[in-house]
C-alpha cells in the first residue's frame, strides 16, 4: 500500500469510479457524502433518469475491470423512435453498424453498483451523510457535519466530485482573485419531470424494448428509456412558462387535456400519469463551464463539479466517467506527482468539456424540433448507407459516442463540417440519385 491519502469529495458515478481506480493503484481512499448509504435503499423520488451508457463510459469502466458486470445491468438502445404528433411511428438507428449501439442504464443502479466494488476494497473508506462545509484548498484539508458534530479530515490532495453545486468548486470561487477563477452558469428555460410506463402484467414492456422513445412537439418533448422489470422511464422536457409550461399545467383537467393533445399515443400508456406528475418534482437544466479546474497541487475538480452540462447527448455520464479515465492515464505518465497530474488534467479537459457542452445543447434542438423534419431524416438516410458502406466513415453522433479515443472537440469540429455538407446536399429533391460514393468523397474531403 502506498502511503498517501486521498479524500474523495462526492460518492456519485465519478467519485466511485475514481476511489475504485486508485484503491486498485494501492492509494489509501476516503470519499465523503453528503447522502444516505444507497445500499440502504434511499433514493431520490422523481430524481432517477435513466443514462445512456455508451463507449466512452464502458471503456472506463473496463479499465477498472467491471464493464462485463455492469453491463449485464444493462438494455441495449439501437435508435431512437420516434412517435410525431399525428403520424407513423417509426425507428431512427443511431448507426448504420449493428455493433454500435447504446445502453439504458438505471443512474441509482450503477451507483450502487459502483459503491458496492469500492467497498470491497480494504483502502477505501466510505463516509456517508457527511456534509463537507469547507475546504482548505492549499492544504488539501476539509471540515465536515456528521451526526451534528463537526470533523476534520486531511489527504495529500482533494478531489471533488460532488457535481454541479460542488462545495470543492465553491471554494475555488471564493479565491477568484488568487486563482483567476472564471466561472459560468447557464440554466434553459426548460426543466424537467419523470413519469413512467409500467410493465405489462407478465413483466414484458408495452412498446420497444431497444429503442429510446421520442414524442417530439417543437419546443417540448418527452423521452422514454427501457428499465430490466419492464418499465419504461419517462422524462417530459418542458418549459417552465406558456401553454406547455410546467406552471401552466397545474391541475389534473389540465394534464389531460394536454396529454390528450399532445402525446395521445402515450397517454394509453401512462393511466396512472395525473399521480406521479404531481407527485414528482421538476428539475432544472443547466450548463456550468469553469476554469481552472486544481489548485495550488493540492485540489481539483472533475465530472460535473467542472463541466456539468444537459442531458441531450446522453454524454454527461460518459464524460465525467471519461474524467476517470484520462486521470488514470495521466497517472502512468507522472506518477503521483499531483501538481503534474492535475495541471495537464485540466489543459487536456477543458476544451473537451467544452466541446461536448455545446453538442448537448445542439442536440437538445435536434431531438425535440428536427427528428421528424424531412431534411433531417434524408440526412440520417445517408448516414446510415455511408456507415454501412463505407468503414472509416462516422456520423457527429457516432463520432461523439462510438468513437471513444477521439476528443469531443476534434468530433464536435468534424462533426458539424460534414452536418453541413450533408445538410447543403439533402435540400436538394433528387438527393437519393446522387452517387454514394461522390457524397463519401466531399465529406473525406472536408
Amino acid at each position: 500500500m502506498k502511503k498517501d491519502k486521498l479524500v474523495i469529495v462526492g460518492a456519485g458515478l465519478c467519485g466511485t469510479l475514481l476511489a475504485i481506480r486508485l484503491a486498485q493503484r494501492g492509494f489509501q481512499v476516503v470519499v465523503y457524502e453528503r447522502r444516505p448509504d444507497m445500499r440502504k435503499g434511499v433514493e431520490d423520488a422523481g430524481r432517477s433518469i435513466n443514462l445512456a451508457l455508451s463507449a466512452r463510459g464502458l471503456m472506463a469502466l473496463e479499465m477498472a475491470g467491471i464493464k462485463e458486470s455492469i453491463l449485464k445491468e444493462c438494455i441495449p438502445m439501437r435508435g431512437r423512435m420516434i412517435h410525431p404528433l399525428g403520424g407513423k411511428s417509426f425507428l431512427s438507428n443511431y448507426s448504420g453498424r449493428s455493433e454500435d449501439y447504446i445502453n439504458s442504464v438505471s443512474r441509482p443502479g450503477l451507483n450502487l453498483a459502483l459503491i458496492k466494488e469500492a467497498d470491497k476494497f480494504e483502502n477505501v473508506e466510505l463516509k456517508f451523510e457527511c456534509k463537507v462545509t469547507t475546504v482548505d484548498l492549499e492544504n488539501a484539508k476539509i471540515s465536515y457535519q456528521s451526526n451534528g458534530e463537526s470533523h476534520e479530515d486531511q489527504g495529500a490532495v482533494v478531489i471533488g466530485t460532488d457535481g454541479a453545486g460542488s462545495i470543492v468548486r465553491r471554494a475555488m470561487m471564493g479565491q477568484t482573485t488568487k486563482l483567476l477563477f472564471n466561472y459560468s452558469q447557464d440554466f434553459l428555460r426548460h426543466g424537467y419531470k419523470e413519469l413512467s410506463i409500467h410493465p405489462t402484467e407478465s413483466g414484458g414492456w408495452k412498446i420497444e424494448k431497444e429503442a429510446l422513445h421520442i414524442w417530439p412537439n417543437g419546443s417540448f418533448m418527452i423521452i422514454a428509456l427501457p428499465n430490466l422489470d419492464g418499465s419504461f422511464t419517462l422524462t417530459m422536457f418542458h418549459p417552465y412558462e406558456g401553454e406547455a409550461g410546467f406552471n401552466t399545467i397545474n391541475t389534473k383537467e389540465k394534464v389531460k387535456a394536454f396529454f390528450e393533445k399532445y402525446y395521445p399515443t402515450l397517454l394509453p400508456h401512462i393511466p396512472h400519469v395525473y399521480e406521479e406528475y404531481f407527485e414528482n418534482p421538476v428539475g432544472t437544466l443547466g450548463t456550468i463551464k469553469c476554469y481552472p479546474w486544481q489548485a495550488y497541487g493540492k485540489a481539483l475538480i472533475m465530472g460535473d463539479a467542472s463541466h456539468a452540462i444537459v442531458p441531450f447527448y446522453g454524454q454527461g455520464m460518459n464524460a465525467s466517467l471519461e474524467d476517470v479515465r484520462v486521470f488514470d492515464e495521466l497517472m502512468d505518465d507522472f506518477g503521483d506527482d499531483w501538481e503534474a497530474i492535475f495541471k495537464v488534467f485540466e489543459e487536456e479537459r477543458v476544451h473537451n468539456a467544452s466541446a461536448i457542452a455545446d453538442l448537448a445543447l445542439d442536440n437538445f434542438i435536434e431531438m425535440r424540433d428536427k427528428v421528424d423534419d424531412v431534411p433531417f431524416q434524408r440526412k440520417r438516410k445517408i448516414e446510415m448507407q455511408l456507415e454501412q458502406q463505407f468503414p472509416d466513415y462516422y456520423s457527429k453522433y457516432s463520432l461523439v459516442t462510438f468513437q471513444p479515443e477521439l476528443p469531443y472537440r476534434e468530433a464536435k469540429s468534424r462533426g458539424r463540417k460534414q452536418d453541413e455538407l450533408l445538410l447543403e446536399i439533402c435540400k436538394n429533391d433528387d438527393f437519393d440519385k446522387i452517387p454514394l460514393e461522390d457524397i463519401y468523397r466531399k465529406v473525406k474531403g472536408i
